[in-house]
């Protein structure tokens, strides 16, 4: 048997994953999309997030985080040389900024190991959650090799930094490979507030909100969602944005 290994963007796709597909399963447990994530080092940026996503999620403490999140990191960290990593990713912002920090990792610890990308055919707003596990197992056979992972890695530095125009320079080098890439990048840098706006997803909520006359989180989430699956926002994110509209109303 080959020393395999898929890395999850999150616990729903572990719970549907195939059986008959072998290899070791890695998690990663993070929102990186949301929060700072501007730290020096490794240690710097897991003691930031604790302290985040502890103030910012509630129910989650700083001892869950290490417990739960960087156990799974550490796990990339210790993937042996000549194993296959299968990246087991979607194409909205929160997959691929998480997706960037793993290839990061990958990078600061491989060394000769064969990565693979593994996304739905078609990105909707129910990705690899409107799959089943026939669906899912054709997909990892069609799986892709990966290539450019120093460009990809560096998309990573680039967000952590805000540095906007490189990471436009990298999705459009990368357009012809990931073609989905340059579209997350326009999205991130659309989200953010400037003088003219207070960010996309803001300006989407305000208008949903307007539309169906209603504050309610539960039709304001499902109808963000059809609009604007290229964020891939979770209830909590779209939750904390809400509320800062109903704030500072």
């Amino acid at each position: 048997m080959k020393n395999q290994y898929h890395i999850l963007n999150g616990d729903s796709l572990k719970e549907q994953f195939p059986k008959e597909i072998d290899g070791k399963i890695i998690v990663a447990r993070e929102c990186l999309v949301d929060g700072d994530v501007r730290s020096a080092t490794l240690d710097e940026l897991f003691k930031l997030r604790a302290k985040f996503i502890s103030e910012a999620y509630g129910d989650f403490s700083i001892g869950d985080y290490y417990a739960h999140s960087v156990s799974e990191f550490e796990k990339i960290l210790k993937i042996p040389e000549n194993a296959e990593v299968n990246l087991w990713f979607e194409d909205d912002l929160f997959c691929q900024v998480n997706l960037w920090f793993i290839i990061h990792l990958l990078l600061t610890s491989l060394k000769k190991c064969k990565v693979f990308l593994i996304r739905p055919a078609v990105h909707t707003q129910f990705g690899f959650g409107g799959l089943n596990e026939l669906e899912l197992t054709k997909l990892y056979i069609q799986r892709t090799e990966m290539f450019e992972l120093d460009k990809l890695a560096s998309l990573w530095k680039f967000y952590q930094n805000n540095n906007l125009a490189e990471m436009v320079k990298i999705g459009r080098q990368l357009e012809e490979e990931y073609p989905f890439i340059l579209n997350v990048v326009e999205a991130h840098v659309n989200r953010l507030p400037n003088e003219n706006s207070p960010g996309r997803p803001v300006e989407i909520l305000r208008e949903i909100m307007h539309e169906l006359k209603t504050d309610s989180f539960v039709s304001v989430f499902r109808e963000f969602n059809k609009r604007a699956s290229i964020y891939g926002f979770g209830d909590l994110q779209v939750k904390r944005l809400l509320d800062g509209i109903k704030n500072n109303r």
